[in-house]
């Protein structure tokens, strides 16, 4: 029982590398188990955490559990502090960044014209896709056939993308400006 939080571990990495779950008897050479009562008994622990579930054909595949990690106590940027020895929450990255799947897209964005907002070009940004924003909104909006990613802003009654870089101008749409939808949340991966 100790163990199950290495064998998920080890689930995890095997998920990540190739896109799927192992069957029984690959778990078991790949946690070490000997048996198949102890993989399976392995296997039912995990569905009922909600780790792992099953297929209607009987594979196994990811649970709603199974994409959490553990989060961390908050860590100090400026001087060291004391770790916690508390036992970590947990979080999924999807529940986090993602409060309405059906409305989400992941945009990647290209440029860097938001970077004083801490948008970098080659980030992922969380799109929750909608029609209506509200002034300082990081939105992704259309404007002259092409989106491009600001904040929304009002000047003289009118509705202006701003962006978040003293070198790009301010977007005065001469026609409609189109939002397709507001920016709630960023990925950032470091090389």
């Amino acid at each position: 029982m100790a163990d199950d939080g290495q064998y998920l571990a080890q689930l995890r990495d095997y998920y990540a590398r190739h896109r799927v779950l192992p069957s029984y008897a690959r778990i078991g050479a790949l946690v070490g188990l000997n048996s198949k009562a102890s993989v399976a008994d392995l296997v039912r622990r995990l569905k009922a955490g909600g780790f792992v579930e099953s297929t209607p054909d009987r594979r196994l595949k990811p649970g709603r559990r199974f994409f959490e990690r553990a989060l961390a106590e908050r860590v100090q940027a400026g001087l060291p502090s004391p770790a916690a020895d508390t036992a970590p929450e947990t979080l999924t990255i999807d529940e986090y960044l993602v409060p309405h799947p059906s409305r989400s897209v992941l945009i990647t964005v290209k440029g860097d014209s938001m970077i004083d907002a801490g948008i970098q070009s080659g980030d992922v940004v969380v799109v929750e896709k909608r029609v209506a924003a509200s002034v300082g909104d990081i939105v992704v909006a259309v404007v002259d056939n092409e989106f491009t990613i600001k904040r929304l802003d009002r000047e003289k009654g009118r509705m202006v993308l701003r962006p978040e870089n003293k070198a790009y101008p301010v977007v005065r749409p001469k026609g409609e400006l189109e939002i397709f939808g507001v920016v709630v949340g960023q990925l950032r991966k470091y090389r």
